[in-house]
């Protein structure tokens, strides 16, 4: 990764000390979470091929990447075959077993007012039909297979954008639970938010965000003060 002009680094330190004029989200883990259908989907794929099956905590730590990136990896040339058995599985019970994160259902109405996006690396139609379920509504949905390329790749970030009509920039937060998200940020040109402890993936300090909250409520507040001072 080349090393980050110090113009990019000074522009988003200066953007941090201003309301947002865009906010886009990661989806899992960071507004809700649906990681019981996840692992359901990926241990119906192991059990499958045979392979060892993972407990949450190992799902937590290890589901960063798109599954067309991973599963190649994953399962080697039957890896079709094992993307249709997981997203099986996902659909059985990810409706089901789909929860807000704490405090997100107040955070979402509390910042209504500005344009709200989200871009995750859970295929597309999934993300949508869970966002319906819920009746959260965005002003852009992309996830996973909709643009050329999946996160930490800026090609999501920017699709997301160009549906809500607006400039990638440090004005715009890109919010997520970890370093694949302030990755993609950066990547994209948007400041970087950490939201959560990021204790699954090593840490805030290892995440190395912009703005860091400890959650949802945080977040808003953060907001809703600068708001005030602008």
């Amino acid at each position: 990764m080349r090393p980050e002009p110090a113009s990019g680094r000074q522009e988003r330190s200066d953007a941090v000390s201003r309301p947002p004029s865009t906010l886009l989200f990661d989806w899992d883990n960071t507004l809700v979470d649906g990681w019981a259908a996840i692992q359901h989907g990926l241990n119906a794929a192991f059990r499958h091929f045979g392979m060892p099956e993972w407990d949450r905590a190992e799902v937590l730590a290890r589901v960063r990447r798109s599954l067309r990136e991973t599963f190649p990896e994953m399962f080697g040339p039957r890896w079709e075959e094992a993307r249709d058995v997981f997203y099986a599985g996902v659909r059985s019970c990810h409706l089901d077993v789909l929860r807000p994160m704490p405090g997100v259902p107040a955070m979402l109405a509390a910042l209504a007012a500005l344009p709200l996006g989200v871009v995750s690396n859970k295929q597309g139609p999934l993300l949508r039909a869970e966002a319906a379920h819920l009746g959260w509504r965005f002003a852009a949905l992309v996830g996973a297979g909709d643009a050329a390329a999946d996160k930490p790749d800026a090609a999501p970030l920017l699709m997301a954008l160009a549906a809500m009509g607006a400039a990638p920039g440090p004005a715009v937060w890109y919010v997520g639970d970890t370093a694949l998200d302030m990755q993609a940020a950066r990547a994209a040109g948007c400041t970087a938010v950490l939201l959560g402890d990021a204790e699954h993936d090593g840490g805030v300090a290892t995440c190395a965000p912009d703005l860091h909250f400890p959650d949802a409520s945080a977040l808003a507040a953060h907001v809703r003060a600068l708001d005030k001072v602008a």
